[in-house]
């Protein structure tokens, strides 16, 4: 009797198992940069419009937690797409290989520019990358010689520029515009410091030190959202922030770009490449759910589609 019961606790556990394992998800998963979401979610919209595949979810967090959530594995548990505001790391794509997802497709779908923007009640910047660089980092030149971060206000960096505290918001390390913004702007800045390459003679131990923000409230960390940090700028006028070309558009009645080099950011100065904060973006496709998922390939077509 005891025997019988085991197995009809057996078969019971089976059969309830069962459509867990046959039942296949029926929507397919975006996820990853903040200023790739409205893209991908338009694309989404039209997409379910269209009524043969259910509206796909697409979720905003942020590059560096999409990569981590995209190659944990295999599977209907992880996403489809990655959505990205800078290439893929080698470390994101070892994570990938360690959990099997080996096979990953690389699509650009357009180009975005970082600006720096403040309130229009307040002085418009006309910065350069150099005098970003001076304002941000940990580390600047004073005398010669590499100090913590003295500067307080513009003025202290260029007497030209508006006599304001430098207060800057921006995105977190997790960020791909935080990234992006490393590469295309820090970075160069840092180029231009020659104390820098004295003091760190080593290539790649001198690219980490550029990379360091200062810490001592100058740069204020507020998320991986553009319209958050444009909420901030609308209660301090004095603060500058920092996000994609995307949340300039959509509140472009409230906030103003600064220039960079001379070049304001517009449509036509990003996809040339005439604004120096220009960056490209992708999306990354996992070859293994192309047969999984149903509509994936679909989708994928519908992204770069003129309706999209």
């Amino acid at each position: 009797m005891l025997r019988g019961m085991m197995l009809r606790r057996i078969i019971l556990a089976m059969v309830l198992l069962l459509p867990l394992a046959v039942q296949a998800r029926e929507q397919i998963r975006a996820t990853g940069s903040n200023t790739v979401f409205p893209f991908v979610a338009a694309a989404a919209e039209q997409f379910g419009r269209e009524g043969k595949f259910r509206t796909p979810i697409v979720e905003a967090t942020g590059t560096g937690g999409g990569f981590k959530s995209f190659c944990s594995g295999v599977g209907e548990a992880f996403p489809d797409i990655s959505d990205a505001s800078r290439a893929i790391k080698p470390s994101e794509t070892e994570l990938c290989h360690k959990h099997g997802v080996d096979r990953i497709t690389e699509l650009k779908i357009g180009y975005d520019g970082i600006v720096l923007a403040n309130t229009r009640t307040s002085p418009q910047f006309k910065l350069t990358r150099k005098e970003l660089f001076l304002a941000l980092a940990r580390e600047v030149p004073l005398n010669g010689k590499l100090v913590q971060n003295p500067y307080k206000n513009w003025r202290e960096i260029n007497p030209k520029l508006p006599d304001l505290p430098i207060m800057i918001y921006g995105s977190p390390p997790t960020s791909g515009t935080r990234d992006a913004f490393v590469e295309l702007a820090m970075d160069i800045g840092c180029k231009q410091t020659p104390e820098y390459a004295v003091a760190y003679p080593d290539e790649t131990i001198r690219k980490h030190q550029c990379g360091y923000f200062r810490e001592d409230g100058a740069f204020i960390e507020e998320g991986e959202n553009g319209n958050l940090i444009i909420q901030k700028l609308l209660h301090n006028e004095a603060a500058l922030g920092i996000f994609g070309y995307s949340f300039l558009e959509q509140n472009e009645s409230k906030v103003q770009a600064s220039t960079m080099e001379g070049i304001t950011p517009t449509f036509a100065t990003i996809t040339d490449g005439t604004y120096t904060l220009a960056r490209p973006l992708y999306i990354y496709v996992k070859q293994a759910h192309i047969t999984r998922i149903p509509g994936l390939k679909e989708f994928v077509r519908e992204i770069f589609s003129d309706a999209a």
